[in-house]
């Protein structure tokens, strides 16, 4: 196995750059991905209280043999929950089996109800408790950013957002990097490649390089700096997306890659979604 890049997060925690996403996986679909990425090679999971499937994970972590310290798990707050953040995060522990997650993330800011704030402050509290090792928030812009950076002084690790070749989202993920905030991609393959995987710049590239559209579309958010989670049960796929190592991509291919951004969002806007 390719020794995998870790991302220093500012907290001084590392994370694996490269995750198994698990969303919209049955709890037997999830066990028996989360296991057959573990034995490749994976060391990040990825889940959430909404995603119905957290047991499984715990399951999967209990069936193997790859000690517990060694993997990387974020699970997330559900928009129902922020008025009580202490009581979903032990809810989804004791699905988990675990005494503590890596990774809290508030799944969306839901600016119509105006919780995040007191969510966020919640999440502190769970941080100093030892109940996660990390707090962020997934699909933030700038605005809720900066807000819970102003009110609290402590900004999140990671914000994970809808990233792809399609939808780059190169401001947020800047403004973020200036703020020592790690962009995490989900849907990094544009939900099975839709009009990605055939565009020329992507299948010449894989032509080139004797990989998949799919490793090469990986590869790419792996070389721009990004933690990325695809989302797969396939047990072939699986392996397919951990076989990202041997190779990197040159800068003017990376930039070429840069012109599909079409701004194509596939998931719900965060400024409308969770009202």
């Amino acid at each position: 196995m390719a020794d995998q890049p870790l991302i220093k997060l500012h907290d001084g925690n590392m994370m694996p750059q490269l995750g198994l996403g698990v969303w919209q996986a049955s709890i037997d679909e999830a066990r028996k991905a989360v296991l057959k990425a573990l034995e490749v090679g994976y060391r990040s999971i990825d889940t959430a209280s909404a995603y119905k499937n957290e047991e499984a994970i715990g399951q999967a972590l209990q069936e193997t043999d790859v000690p517990r310290e060694q993997v990387f798990v974020t699970t997330k707050l559900w928009n129902d929950d922020q008025k009580n953040a202490q009581q979903a995060l032990e809810t989804s522990l004791e699905k988990l089996k675990l005494d503590q997650v890596d990774l809290y993330l508030m799944h969306w800011p839901c600016p119509f109800k105006d919780l995040y704030l007191s969510a966020w402050e919640q999440m502190i509290k769970l941080q100093q408790q030892g109940l996660t090792k990390s707090i962020g928030v997934c699909n933030f812009n700038e605005a809720h950013l900066k807000r819970l950076m102003d009110e609290t002084g402590v900004s999140p690790v990671v914000n994970q957002i809808e990233l792809h070749p399609m939808l780059q989202q190169r401001t947020l993920h800047a403004w973020n990097a200036l703020h020592q905030i790690q962009t995490e991609s989900w849907s990094p393959l544009a939900q099975g490649g839709q009009g990605v995987f055939d565009q020329e710049v992507i299948k010449s590239l894989a032509k080139k390089y004797g990989k998949t559209p799919a490793q090469i579309v990986i590869r790419w958010h792996l070389d721009s700096g990004l933690v990325v989670i695809p989302k797969s049960v396939t047990p072939a796929r699986i392996e397919e997306n951990f076989k990202v190592f041997d190779f990197r991509l040159e800068k003017p291919e990376i930039s070429e890659i840069t012109t599909l951004d079409i701004g194509k969002r596939l998931g719900p806007d965060p400024e409308k979604f969770g009202g």
